[in-house]
């Protein structure tokens, strides 16, 4: 057999080649599911966090932000540790980007904080001198699409396993629990839950008075999200 295919290059290309590619298969695929699990530390959006994540998108943000930390010292020295492929196990889609108008986000939550967005969404250059990016004050009246956050957590739950109401580690040591809402009444009572927690840090009377009626302006839920990219 080993003779005949030293007297066919050919043959014996191709079966070095399909050699060295199974071995390359029994040893980098198993590793690649390993890394794509979800790490430590990472949990499912909750109901809010996901709205604010549509407002996110909604707003094209994804345009100027990229949330996706490189391996190399420029990067890890300015946004923090470089980003795992397990980080994103939630994501839904990925919001990984490419263009850098404005600073990578993936751990804004880890240094910025509520009223600091709230200045920020509603006058950029007030907080950042020579800031380009333009004020979205609308976010302060808009009421966010709670209802159709409900409905992506009803879908990823039931299609991709997301676990919702279990424990999942948290890189303390301990765990923590995503409630996702029995029905959509549920949904937007812990939406709005969660909304006044937020509120509590914010200045703007109006956003404080219309949580207070029961309703959950797009800031407060945009503001929900930056806050759990960490």
């Amino acid at each position: 057999m080993f003779h005949w295919l030293e007297k066919n290059p050919f043959f014996f290309a191709v079966g070095v080649f399909v050699t060295i590619a199974f071995a390359g298969l029994v040893e980098i695929l198993p590793n690649f599911a390993e890394q794509s699990r979800p790490v430590i530390g990472t949990k499912p959006y909750s109901t809010l966090e996901l709205a604010g994540r549509h407002v996110y998108i909604k707003n094209s943000c994804n345009a100027c932000h990229s949330q996706l930390v490189r391996p190399f010292k420029s990067e890890t020295d300015r946004y923090g540790h470089y980003s795992l492929s397990g980080e994103y196990a939630y994501d839904r889609p990925f919001l990984w980007g490419s263009k850098r108008t404005g600073p990578d986000l993936m751990r804004v939550g880890n240094y910025r904080t509520t009223d600091w967005h709230e200045n920020h969404m509603k006058s950029p250059a007030s907080v950042v001198p020579n800031s380009i990016m333009p004020g979205y004050a609308w976010l302060f009246t808009n009421v966010a699409d709670i209802d159709t956050a409900y409905a992506e957590q009803l879908t990823v739950a039931q299609f991709f396993s997301v676990p919702y109401n279990q424990p999942v580690p948290m890189k303390d040591g301990s765990t923590a629990v995503v409630k996702m809402g029995s029905s959509v009444a549920d949904a937007n009572a812990l939406a709005l839950a969660e909304a006044k927690v937020i509120v509590a840090d914010m200045r703007d009377q109006d956003v404080k008075d219309a949580v207070a009626s029961g309703k959950i302006p797009e800031i407060v839920a945009l503001i929900a999200y930056l806050n759990s990219l960490k």
